[in-house]
């Protein structure tokens, strides 16, 4: 079956039996294409693999400490059994909803002994660099089993969409968004519903699919789920193709009523949990006007591709890590006249295949430009299609500019086709591969920028924070824990990875709302109060507050609140950019509780809830 030549819906995808030397060569392909992309990720993500303990992605630590902690959750899970989807471990006492963040709970459990073994910061590595590879083959499968059968077609196409511009940028970071390869899997098994004989078992395996890809990216399992609907909208409609569709609906339908039981069930509880549970929120913790793209994005470069390491780069992005577009001019000038040579010699059902993917690619354009009209980093008073679905479930919860990393799997498509025409069945055209070339080199990646942070306290790797609070119980770092000073949850989450004696900790980085109740929106962090904004002040600007018995007596009731035994202050404390004002942080923390222990390589201050600072 074929998504560029469809063929009737009793049709099976499965080729004919290969001869044994046809088939050797074919899995000498599959093996060469496999090892080419894991060596691509691994040289992406080579930089922080030199130290991956204090090597940390550059533009976006904080994240990198959050998946740190998920991954290390994993193995609390299996340890000490637990919530999947809402944890007290973080924010006490009111606990995060981790259904609402992005958990990865499958990769958790999943790398688990590998994190027990190596640490959090080796699989967070390792899932990367898969995640990166995995991509790439999995369209390169997809795109020989459903567009092309050129696999060399195929594995180009299969690469771009695996390094991306968008998906390199994301790997800044972003677990979740870089598990490009649920989109080629959902799809694949999209398409296979139109397999009327076998309805009920391509049910069932996509309603797994689906609960295995929401546990890793639900966000991404949105989009992938919208495009495709889309898509097979789009190409039913098609008079080419009415018939066709009206016969298989009645089992497509069925069909996907299974995958709706299936996925239901599995998905029960997560789903409950994500819009309804304990400590959920509304919309996101982000400015979605912000996080929308420039109009001249799409023909820029990213940061990560050799065309801005030759100086062409730019700061059309919100940050680095969300250049979801940045195809460069060279590549959208190479597939509009992709298109026009594919249309000129495309029978009705390829043109309808190609009305299709133009449908999905013109639609979520338009979205990822969000509520108004940006250009040059200026917007403008014009109104966009965002603009109606701001406010809709489920698209309040995303950023607009993300949704232009289905354009990729678009393009994708397009390139596989369009390569497959110019090579394919007689004389090649040297036009299109020198288009190739000037289309692609420019926004083939380069490693990712990487800045050292904070080693691991020998007060924390030795166990000797054991003495100061009992298992289970409440100790922080100073500052407290939050994006832009993450040490404090990254230590945590080396704690639960030993799989030994755990702590909670105040604050947190993670998604939360923004006040009591159900109608609480999204924010970053716990609801601020004054004892850890003090001293994330302090840290983030060296500020020095000047201090009375009023900070003293709020110290005092915030610490009762969250039930602290006892603070502690590294040597090295790290931001986002590199170190912070540590000796503000002490100066602060010595003038609201006095003096503190040397232990090992910290500072400890201890705290006895229900005692005021000044009484100490």
């Amino acid at each position: 079956m074929s998504v560029a030549v469809p063929t009737s819906t009793s049709s099976s995808d499965q080729p004919a039996p290969p001869d044994a030397p046809r088939a050797t060569r074919q899995w000498r392909f599959h093996l060469f294409v496999a090892l080419m992309a894991l060596a691509l990720g691994g040289y992406v993500v080579s930089r922080l693999w030199r130290d991956p303990f204090q090597h940390a992605v550059a533009e976006n630590v904080g994240d990198q400490a959050f998946f740190e902690w998920v991954l290390s959750y994993g193995v609390h899970l299996l340890h000490h059994g637990g919530d999947p989807f809402f944890t007290d471990l973080m924010n006490v006492p009111d606990g995060v909803n981790l259904a609402a963040n992005t958990s990865i709970t499958v990769y958790a459990i999943l790398f688990a002994p590998l994190t027990m073994l190596a640490g959090p910061q080796v699989t967070f590595l390792a899932v990367l660099t898969l995640n990166l590879a995995g991509s790439a083959y999995a369209w390169f499968l997809f795109l020989s089993r459903f567009v092309t059968a050129n696999r060399a077609a195929a594995a180009l196409a299969g690469f771009f969409c695996g390094f991306a511009p968008g998906f390199v940028a994301h790997a800044n970071g972003h677990l979740n968004w870089t598990s490009g390869w649920i989109a080629p899997l959902v799809l694949w098994r999209l398409l296979k519903m139109r397999d009327t004989a076998h309805w009920l078992r391509n049910g069932l395996i996509l309603g797994v699919t689906l609960a295995v890809g929401f546990s890793i990216a639900a966000e991404g399992l949105f989009f992938t789920a919208l495009a495709g609907g889309v898509f097979v909208i789009a190409w039913s409609l098609s008079p080419i193709n009415r018939a066709e569709a009206r016969a298989a609906l009645p089992k497509f339908a069925a069909g996907l009523g299974v995958t709706a039981v299936v996925a239901g069930a599995l998905l029960a509880y997560p789903l409950y949990m994500h819009f309804a549970g304990p400590q959920t929120f509304k919309g996101t913790g982000f400015n979605q006007r912000h996080y929308s793209e420039d109009l001249l994005s799409f023909f820029a470069f990213s940061d990560r591709s050799l065309a801005s390491w030759a100086g062409l780069g730019n700061d059309l992005a919100a940050n680095k890590t969300e250049e979801t577009s940045f195809f460069g001019l060279p590549l959208l000038v190479l597939l509009a006249v992709s298109l026009v040579m594919l249309w000129r010699s495309a029978d009705d059902r390829r043109r309808a295949t190609l009305r299709a993917l133009m449908t999905v690619g013109g639609l979520f354009f338009l979205i990822s430009l969000g509520p108004r009209l940006r250009v040059a980093d200026t917007e403008t008073d014009i109104p966009l299609l965002y603009a109606l679905l701001q406010h809709v479930p489920l698209f309040d919860a995303a950023l607009p500019a993300r949704y232009a990393l289905v354009l990729v799997g678009v393009f994708g498509v397009i390139l596989a086709m369009a390569t497959d025409r110019a090579f394919g069945a007689g004389a090649p055209q040297p036009w299109f591969a020198m288009g190739l070339v000037v289309a692609l080199v420019p926004i083939f990646p380069v490693p990712l920028h990487y800045r050292e942070r904070a080693p691991e306290p020998r007060f924390i790797a030795d166990g000797t924070w054991e003495r100061y609070v009992g298992d289970g119980g409440v100790i922080s770092a100073l500052p407290f824990a939050i994006n832009v000073a993450a040490d404090g949850q990254r230590w945590q989450a080396y704690t639960m990875a030993r799989a030994g004696k755990e702590f909670r900790i105040p604050d947190g980085y993670f998604l939360g709302p923004d006040a009591e109740g159900p109608e609480g929106k999204g924010r970053i962090g716990a609801l601020p109060r004054a004892t850890d904004w003090l001293f994330l002040r302090a840290a983030l600007y060296g500020y020095l507050a000047d201090l009375d018995n009023a900070d003293r007596a709020t110290a005092r009731a915030d610490f009762q609140r969250w039930g602290v035994e006892a603070l502690f202050l590294p040597d090295v404390i790290t931001g986002p950019e590199g170190p912070l004002f540590r000796s503000a942080v002490e100066i602060t923390a010595t003038d609201l509780l006095g003096p503190p222990e040397r232990v090992d390589d910290v500072l400890v201050w201890r705290i006895r809830p229900g005692v005021d600072p000044a009484d100490r």
